[in-house]
């Protein structure tokens, strides 16, 4: 059960966990850093990522929904019990919790899709909605650097997305700037955006092949087309 609830973190963060289960995350999470620590940097993203699209719903939305939830059942069907022969064994806690953790993560989809559909919609909102199909990819993958800053890869997308706060104040006339760094060199992934205090927006790049390393710098203002700091973070892809 122990090692079931590291898995935990990305439900309890989106409230996507049974109250029972909830109790002994709780207790594991008092002598947990790693999971206080990760819990804390979900809950900051997805609350970015749903005030960035948070806004005015569609005149109509109020009038359609009552009027198609008229022909919605309340109450399943009446079937008669059928007695199993053999005891059907319970799914496990981890399946049970994941999928609750996949449907809230499908609600937040849903939100962003039903915001960025529309012609000539945010840029912005476009750009969140980008990060969060890299983010809920099937094969999207974690990396955790120093302190708060992480990636998360999908091949599949051929996307990562930078997540870092907390890095060192900036100078005046300073942009941190991410690199991608492999076998081909190092190329630059553009600039982070501050979004507050210590905190940066997400950033989405492109993945190059033989891409094993990601780096962030502090540079001149509009970027340098090399490296012209030490690293502030380094992550490893491999």
């Amino acid at each position: 059960m122990t090692a079931e609830l590291h898995t935990l973190t990305g439900a309890y963060a989106v409230d996507a966990v049974p109250d029972e289960e909830a109790v002994a995350f709780k207790r594991h999470l008092r002598g947990c850093d790693a999971c206080r620590q990760e819990v804390r940097e979900l809950r900051e993203t997805a609350a970015r990522l749903g005030s960035a699209v948070a806004g005015a719903p569609p005149p109509r939305l109020r009038e359609v929904t009552l009027t198609e939830i008229a022909h919605v059942r309340q109450w399943p069907p009446l079937v008669a019990a059928v007695r199993r022969a053999e005891p059907v064994k319970k799914p496990s806690v981890r399946i049970a919790l994941l999928g609750a953790a996949a449907a809230a993560v499908a609600a937040l989809v849903f939100g962003l899709a039903t915001t960025t559909t529309e012609p000539g919609g945010d840029p912005a909102q476009q750009q969140l909605a980008a990060v969060n199909t890299v983010l809920t990819a099937p094969d999207a993958s974690t990396v955790k650097g120093a302190g708060t800053t992480s990636v998360v890869i999908s091949q599949s997308q051929g996307k990562v997305v930078v997540l870092a706060n907390d890095l060192p104040p900036l100078a005046p006339g300073r942009v941190y700037q991410v690199w991608l760094i492999g076998a081909s060199g190092v190329h630059s992934a553009g600039l982070m955006t501050e979004d507050g205090p210590h905190r940066t927006r997400p950033m989405l790049a492109d993945l190059p092949q033989g891409i094993d390393r990601v780096g962030i710098t502090a540079e001149p203002a509009g970027g340098s087309r090399t490296p012209t700091n030490p690293a502030v973070a380094m992550l490893s892809l491999v």
